[in-house]
This record gives C-alpha cells, structure tokens and sequence, in this order.
C-alpha cells in the first residue's frame, strides 16, 4: 500500500479552492508538469486510470499506480473503482492525481472518487496523448508525451 499524503501542496491548496468556489464536483485540474513535478517530488500520488492494454501499449509514467476507470477494449466500467482507488492510494485524505487518455476518463473517475468520499483527487489536464486534432492523431499539440514528460514503454 502507498504512503498517505496529508499536507496539501500549496498550488493544489489553490486549485482545489478554485474549484469548490465555481462548483467542480471534484478538486481541480492540474497541468501535466505541475502533476509531475508534485508527483516526482512525492507529494501526490500519480494514478494512471487508463486500460491495462493503454499502458501497456501506449506507455505509462514510471512507478505510477493504476487502477482502471474501465476495462477492455469496450471500456467496461470498474464497479469498484472508488474502493479499489482508495485501497492502493492509503485513504480518504491521500492526494491522487488521476491520468487519462485525454483527461476525460479521468474527469469521471475524479468526480466517482469524490462522491465517495475521498477528498483530494484532481484531474491530470490534457491526459497522457492528449487530444486528438484535425488530423485525427493525439499528441501534437497537447498531452504529457507532448510536454516531454517522463514515460516508459513496456
């Protein structure tokens, strides 16, 4: 199980408050090298929500955690999301940064979280490809391969 983190870095202070004062049913989003910079420096935890076969294929963040939003090539929804993120994230209170394909997922899987109770989970803005453009590819213009973030492929 990962440590809990219980200090609320000073710019998720800000982005979380931004959040609650214009109604985000969860705590914000974070920019993809904020998330990393946060993450790298251990001050959240950095969840990757994507599909096993999305990791495996496209490429992950090293030593992040994953938990599915949803499974196979259907996207399935995980009915145990919440308390699976829970259980490897250490609690209610541990800061999760969730990522995503696009930071669309992840927006769902935030907002789930937090009904459930958890209190410090934040999107991950732009996800790990990106959006996808006029050309129908992901990656060129936004994304965390994009900014030329830390990854790996398996």
């Amino acid at each position: 199980m990962s440590e809990v983190v219980l200090d609320l870095p000073e710019q998720l202070a800000a982005i979380q408050s931004h959040a609650e004062s214009t109604g985000l049913p969860y705590a914000g989003g974070v920019p993809p090298a904020l998330a990393w910079e946060l993450f790298s420096t251990g001050q959240a935890l950095l969840v990757d929500v994507r599909t096993a076969e999305e990791r495996k294929f496209v490429g992950h963040v090293p030593n992040s955690l994953h938990v599915p939003w949803a499974t196979g090539t259907a996207l399935t929804r995980n009915p145990r999301f919440a308390r699976e993120l829970e259980a490897k994230i250490g609690g209610k209170e541990a800061i999760a940064l969730l990522l995503c394909r696009s930071g669309k997922r992840s927006i769902l899987a935030a907002e789930a979280a937090t009904k459930a109770g958890l209190v410090h989970v934040f999107n991950v803005l732009e996800g790990f490809e990106g959006e996808i453009d006029a050309g129908q590819q992901r990656g060129k213009a936004d994304g965390w391969r994009f900014h030329g973030l830390p990854w790996i492929q398996d």
